[in-house]
């Protein structure tokens, strides 16, 4: 089981991702959305999305350099395994709990409102429920990894990381890693393989083109009795 779903899982997570996205962008390309219900209840979407996103965001790309940033280089920048760590948890702890604290608030929001809630598929449920428990496992690793701050842990995860981008045999440099740790892995992964089947494809599709387009969009209030441009 260790050798399945730390060393083949992995490849197939990352498969479905790449070739289910481009079939669903080929194929069906007007659901490749968020579909946003803020036209329904705006003000509580607005303050929710807003942690929500941040603590994700920050969180993504922690794990990324973390995981992913050669142990070489790390040496080299005189940064230790302990100090790295307590980055670790300092940093995704605060992300975190603002990404849990903005994840409940736009579950709360979709589960209780009886407008969005009939709009609302049941990936689009499931799918902010599985990343609530996602963010509760990671908060949970802090509190193991606090009980030994030498960053022996972290460092397995990183090399089992880099080994699965390099196609190296990975699966047992975190055998005798926390369950914790193993549920966390387990659980992203199966976030991975159902990217392409909900509405988390749209953050594929960032708008960065924004932040260097030549002039803005021109938005006007429209005034009642004065038709607008176009009509």
């Amino acid at each position: 089981m260790n050798t399945f779903f730390f060393g083949i899982y992995p490849y197939i997570a990352l498969s479905v991702l790449a070739v289910g996205s481009i079939i669903r962008y080929d194929r069906e390309p007007y659901t490749w959305k968020s579909s946003s219900s803020q036209l329904l209840r705006r003000k509580q979407l607005m303050v929710g999305s807003v942690l929500f996103h941040i603590g994700v965001l920050t969180i993504f790309f922690g794990h990324l350099f973390g995981l992913l940033t050669p142990l070489a280089l790390i040496s080299a920048l005189g940064i230790s395994h302990e100090a790295k760590q307590i980055l670790a948890m300092s940093v995704g702890g605060v992300a975190g709990v603002l990404a849990l604290i903005g994840g409940g608030m736009l579950a709360h929001r979709r589960l209780n409102d009886p407008r969005i809630k009939a709009t609302s598929s049941f990936a689009d449920t499931a799918i902010i429920l599985i990343l609530l428990l996602q963010l509760v496992l990671g908060l949970s690793t802090i509190a193991v990894s606090a009980q030994h701050l030498d960053g022996e842990e972290m460092t397995k995860l990183m090399i089992w990381a880099q080994h699965i981008l390099t196609f190296r045999s990975a699966a047992d440099h975190i055998a005798d890693v926390n369950i914790i740790f193993k549920l966390h892995i387990i659980l992203g992964l199966t976030i991975f393989l159902l990217f392409p089947f909900t509405r988390l494809v749209h953050i594929l599709s960032a708008p960065v083109r924004y932040l260097w387009r030549p002039g803005y969009q021109i938005v006007r209030t429209r005034k009642r009795g004065v038709p607008q441009a176009g009509e």
